[in-house]
């Protein structure tokens, strides 16, 4: 297996709590395993209210989000772009590529190609050009951190494990976060408001039950409680070895 000579890991999501649905189990286990970690969103989920303006809710989701970073020791990031606005253009590339700089992560967790919303299908881009290009000198003004390099890749589980088309997505990677789920949980009730937005957008109020039920599913199908899944990006350059299969076989 190809060792990084950085032990540093970023989740770049669209919005704040996609983390913590998403891989937040995985994270908690890399923190335990020594690793560096980094939480960012592009936007601050201006558009997760009813009833408060766009400024508002980014307040408060922004710091919802930097409270449950802490609870696994990571570091916040927000690009600053607005929901339902997020594109793949020169100036939020660039935003990225100068993000990507300065943290230099070894491991990069992203969302699905192709998922249920055009802000993850544009995040996930954006996380591909920036965690392949991040390293070259002159794509950022940001010094290059010493033990740059293309980092693993992996995108994960959109919700419901399916594509746009119903598909079922089928995992390269399996984590057990049994022994993870419930501090998870915790980090996904650092969301407070968005219980409140999806009980009034979606109709739902299963905020942690939902959560609990994917990872259920997803650990049933390898023989545990709870799992996070995900598919490695295996393109040319980029690391081919699974580093997740390693750490936590």
């Amino acid at each position: 297996m190809s060792q990084p000579t950085r032990k540093v890991a970023l989740s770049f999501l669209a919005h704040p709590d996609d983390a913590e649905f998403l891989c937040a189990g995985t994270l908690l286990r890399l923190k335990k395993a020594g690793w560096e970690l980094h939480i960012a969103t592009a936007t601050g989920g201006d558009c997760g209210s009813m009833t408060e303006t766009r400024w508002a809710i980014s307040a408060r989701r922004t710091e919802e989000a930097a409270t449950a970073a802490r609870r696994v020791g990571a570091s916040y990031h927000c690009l600053g772009e607005n929901d339902g606005l997020v594109v793949y253009d020169k100036p939020t590339l660039q935003k990225c590529y100068d993000l990507f700089r300065r943290i230099a992560p070894t491991l990069v967790f992203a969302h699905a190609p192709k998922e249920y919303m055009m802000d993850h299908e544009m995040a996930s881009l954006l996380a591909r050009a920036a965690s392949f290009l991040y390293g070259a000198p002159n794509c950022s003004e940001f010094p290059v951190v010493e033990g740059s390099q293309v980092p693993h890749l992996y995108y994960c589980d959109p919700l419901e494990a399916k594509d746009p088309l119903g598909n079922a997505v089928e995992p390269t990677t399996y984590v057990d976060i049994s022994e993870q789920v419930e501090e998870k949980a915790e980090m996904l009730a650092c969301h407070v408001s968005q219980r409140q937005w999806l009980l009034d957008h979606h109709g739902i109020d299963e905020y942690l039950n939902a959560m609990r039920r994917h990872a259920r599913m997803r650990g049933e199908q390898i023989g545990v409680a709870a799992a996070e899944a995900f598919v490695q990006h295996r393109g040319h350059s980029y690391p081919q070895d699974d580093i997740l299969k390693a750490l936590f076989a």
